[in-house]
């Protein structure tokens, strides 16, 4: 006989239960706490921790806030801050063009770039560019995935009607092509983009996600990612709605986008990988969940409820990004560093075991260094909440030290990137 809950739904096997924990930002946060202390353990073969030098990273990162945040004013960190790269307000643009007068409906739109962009935007190569027709500028990394995939929304691309090429349908989603994708970013002999078979993929997989369920993203409108917005809504008491609360959605709703990931009692746990350092007494022994592309997918779903009239309250249960940026902040610094010098040379794999300690590190690292800087801008979490502390920030002094250290501003690990990860 299984348990039943008082309203007669069963409750899920203890199995699937201990699957969905994974599912959260409170596990990611749990088991890269875990990874910190076996690496300052010395349990951690390739890699190692030195705590005293997260005050010189502290002081970079201060330093690039203020330079980029003089009144420390400092807002999320999220993909519309990609969208205005070069200084042009291109979301705003577009918004003003269109004239939405019902704010759900921009809400939406806003949701559908977001979404379709943050999934684009693993990591480029270094030998990719993209020139924007209508500046005439020329952006690479995150930047040209940014404004790459604005352009394409604007085109249509994406959407499945005609008269509104503002959106993104899910049966649109789910059969663009390769072609169609390398053509709106420009690739060609001379520009390659690293994971563009994976990028289509995923793609794909995000309308046919979409059209199964349309309990969340299809509550108000035909099916397409930026319906989420309404499902949000609907959750949010009072007119707020907790940050940890839009991750566990998005969690939930996208999991079966992920291609080649763990499955654990039947639940696909997306960015989650194997390390040896993790060892509990139950089937989660040895998975660290670190869910970056889904938590990024979150912070950038922060304006479009805004607009929509929801308040994201308790930012802070989010966890900072487990990516190259943030990540090479700390090994550029010297705080994380490599037991094998070597290792800086070598390509690595998504799964292997250094990747995935240097990034749970990054995630915990993080958490660590945020009261550094905020007592160095004299700000607190409410007025510097984690969100800022990336955008200000970890990842902007992550860039800058890379740029510095490295002729092509690359990560201080090579990865090979499937371009659904970084």
């Amino acid at each position: 006989m299984s348990l039943q809950r008082d309203e007669g739904a069963p409750y899920p096997h203890p199995d699937e239960a201990l699957a969905r924990s994974l599912l959260s930002a409170h596990a990611v946060r749990e088991r890269a706490d875990m990874i910190l202390a076996a690496t300052l353990d010395g349990a951690v073969a390739e890699l190692s921790v030195d705590l005293d030098r997260l005050e010189n990273a502290a002081d970079l990162v201060a330093e690039t806030t203020r330079a980029a945040y003089p009144d420390l004013v400092v807002p999320p960190h999220s993909r519309f801050r990609h969208f205005s790269a070069g200084g042009h307000d291109r979301f705003g643009a577009i918004a003003a063009a269109r004239g939405w007068t019902d704010p759900r409906a921009a809400a939406r739109a806003a949701a559908d770039l977001a979404i379709v962009s943050v999934l684009l935007d693993a990591g480029a190569g270094p030998d990719w560019v993209y020139r924007e027709g209508l500046t005439g500028e020329a952006y690479s990394r995150s930047e040209g995935l940014a404004v790459a995939s604005v352009a394409m929304f604007v085109s249509g691309l994406f959407s499945a009607v005609p008269a509104d090429p503002l959106r993104a349908d899910a049966v649109s989603l789910a059969t663009l092509s390769t072609e169609e994708l390398s053509a709106g970013f420009k690739v060609k002999p001379g520009n390659p983009l690293a994971g563009l078979d994976g990028r289509a993929d995923l793609m794909r997989r995000l309308g046919i996600t979409c059209a199964d369920r349309d309990d969340v993203f299809a509550m108000e409108d035909e099916p397409r990612p930026g319906g989420i917005v309404d499902a949000l809504v609907a959750r949010a008491e009072g007119g707020q709605l907790p940050a940890a609360e839009i991750l566990a959605l998005v969690l939930d709703a996208l999991g079966p986008i992920w291609p080649s990931r763990l499955v654990l009692a039947e639940v696909p746990l997306g960015d989650t990988w194997r390390h040896p350092a993790i060892a509990t007494d139950d089937i989660t022994t040895g998975l660290v969940p670190l869910h970056k592309l889904s938590q990024w997918l979150s912070y950038s779903l922060l304006e479009p409820l805004g607009w929509a009239g929801v308040e994201v309250v308790e930012l802070d249960g989010l966890t900072g990004l487990a990516e190259y940026r943030n990540g090479g902040l700390f090994l550029d610094t010297g705080v994380i560093r490599l037991t094998d010098p070597a290792d800086a040379e070598r390509v690595h794999a998504v799964g292997s075991s250094i990747v995935v300690g240097w990034r749970a590190l990054t995630v915990a690292l993080i958490d660590r260094l945020a009261p550094l800087v905020r007592t160095r801008l004299g700000l607190d979490a409410d007025s510097l909440p984690l969100a800022a502390v990336l955008e200000g920030g970890t990842w902007a002094a992550g860039r800058r030290i890379a740029r510095t250290l490295r002729r092509d501003g690359g990560p201080p690990l090579k990865i090979e990137s499937d371009g659904t990860v970084f």
